[in-house]
């Protein structure tokens, strides 16, 4: 169980770095190196910023709760 929890961890953490570089640093949506364009006219600018800002904080509250439960296993072992 443990090992499961460490490897999601991982996982997280490995997606939430994607997501904030994925991000343009003046909040105008998706970065075009990724292919921004294509998704803001997909999605729109606006959509796209806001699912993107949603993702990274779903993310960060998977990451904090991820870390609590491990550090209650970790601390009851």
């Amino acid at each position: 169980m443990l090992i499961f929890l460490t490897v999601l961890i991982a996982i997280v953490c490995v997606l939430l770095m994607v997501v904030v570089l994925i991000q343009n640093p003046k909040g105008g949506g998706l970065d075009a190196t990724f292919g921004g364009k294509g998704a803001q006219q997909v999605l729109g600018a606006a959509r796209s910023t806001d699912f993107m800002e949603k993702l990274t904080w779903y993310l960060f509250a998977a990451l904090m709760i991820l870390c609590l439960v491990t550090s209650l296993l970790v601390g009851k072992g």
